[in-house]
């Protein structure tokens, strides 16, 4: 991403992985040579174009854009940055690290919310006040016995607590001893695969339980399609913050089953997938309700596009209504619908046939989707939608939503 340093400028760089604990700024001048580490260059390629675009001539020069190309790899490798011995030993030491950990540690502690378990309670308190949500009058209100899922947002808790709460205030005491099957949006996963994990999940308010038994039952059902202890639960916020908000709903020891959805590319692969989720939904319908921590569209410079925007701008106005087609089906339950509006398919299309890109980036469109072919017999409700800037160029769009059955 750009730098966020003023007086640093250049492109920020960080292993989201966290293989590496490194960060790099690369200034301008430099920026185009990372072109050349695309395994077939060479340090003399790198030279050559230094030397070119920094206008060296002379001979000196030319070996002093050998020096900074011998200086740029270096520091690449050092930081983990590139594919060779270096990043697979630090890859495969992560990963051998959270196989043999007994428990999955909080990993945004002290950086998305407070690592003080008495601040961190009373910031949840605060995060979880009643928010005024729909304008739906008592006597249509969903019955608490109806309720199915709720969808969360995941983005920085700081960002919208009222949505958060908005969301977690569909829930009552009486949902207190249910397993929670949170399907999180998995931002570093492959497309159509699924993460599970039989560890519990540690936060600074104590450890949320896995409920092992529901793990095996979807690894037995379906063992091509989810992955046993994915890695990327490891550093995944989707699942860690709903967990935080369950915690401070009905205190730590809460039951959960955390799934990570990986990109969509292919719908007809989830099938394994979405069977088994359905037969466990159907086994175990009064004991457990699932939660989705999923964003919407995110769009600005830090997404690739060319336009600066703000919250609720004229850009932001109408992607605000092409969010609201999506929720429309995804209110009626209608996955297909739902797959149709975020894929771009025709009149005619089945669902393996819809186009394949998302021009509003709906990162929350894999554990929306899933969740509506394993439980089709759902209502939805929008019960708050929010726009958010992350930076001064770019809006991430989420909301709060129930489910209930028909």
């Amino acid at each position: 991403m750009p730098s966020p340093l003023v007086d640093r400028p250049g492109i920020f760089i960080r292993d989201p992985y966290r293989y590496s604990e490194a960060s790099l700024i690369v200034p301008p001048a430099l920026i185009e040579g990372l072109r050349c580490f695309d395994g077939r260059g060479s340090l003399a390629t790198l030279a050559q174009h230094l030397s070119r675009r920094l206008g060296n001539v002379s001979e000196t020069e030319r070996a002093n854009a050998m020096r900074v190309a011998i200086q740029m790899r270096d520091a690449l490798s050092e930081a983990g940055f590139l594919k060779n011995e270096r990043f697979r030993k630090l890859r495969d030491d992560s990963h051998q690290r959270f196989r043999e950990a007994p428990s999955r540690s909080a990993a945004h502690a002290g950086a998305g919310y407070p690592d003080s378990p008495p601040s961190l309670r009373a910031t949840l308190a605060e995060w979880l006040e009643p928010a005024e949500t729909s304008t739906t009058s008592p006597a249509d209100a969903p019955r608490v016995d109806d309720l199915v899922a709720i969808a969360a947002p995941h983005a920085s808790p700081s960002a919208s607590p009222e949505t958060y709460a908005a969301a977690y205030g569909a829930l009552d005491q009486r949902h207190a001893s249910r397993t929670f099957v949170i399907l999180g949006t998995s931002h570093h996963g492959a497309p159509n695969r699924f993460g599970l994990t039989r560890k519990s999940f540690d936060t600074p308010l104590g450890r949320a339980r896995t409920n092992a038994a529901w793990v095996d039952e979807l690894a037995r059902a379906a063992p091509s399609g989810f992955d046993m202890d994915d890695y990327c639960h490891a550093i995944e916020h989707s699942i860690e913050f709903q967990v935080l908000f369950l915690q401070g709903r009905f205190g730590p020891d809460i039951s959960i089953v955390p799934i990570l959805c990986g990109p969509i590319s292919e719908p007809r692969a989830l099938s394994p997938v979405v069977d088994a989720l359905g037969t466990l939904h159907t086994r175990h319908a009064r004991e457990g309700l699932w939660v989705l921590g999923v964003d919407m569209a995110h769009v600005g410079r830090r997404y690739g596009d060319g336009a600066v925007v703000q919250a609720d701008d004229t850009t932001m106005d109408v992607v605000a209504t092409r969010d609201a087609d999506r929720i429309h089906a995804l209110e009626s339950g209608d996955a297909p619908s739902f797959w149709q509006t975020v894929h771009g398919g025709v009149g005619g299309q089945t669902p393996e046939t819809y186009g394949r890109d998302d021009d509003l980036k709906w990162c929350g469109s894999a554990p929306f989707y899933t969740f509506l072919k394993a439980v089709p017999d759902t209502r939805g409700q929008l019960l708050r939608y929010h726009q958010w800037n992350i930076d001064d160029a770019s809006v991430v769009t989420f909301g709060a939503m129930r489910f209930d059955a028909r």
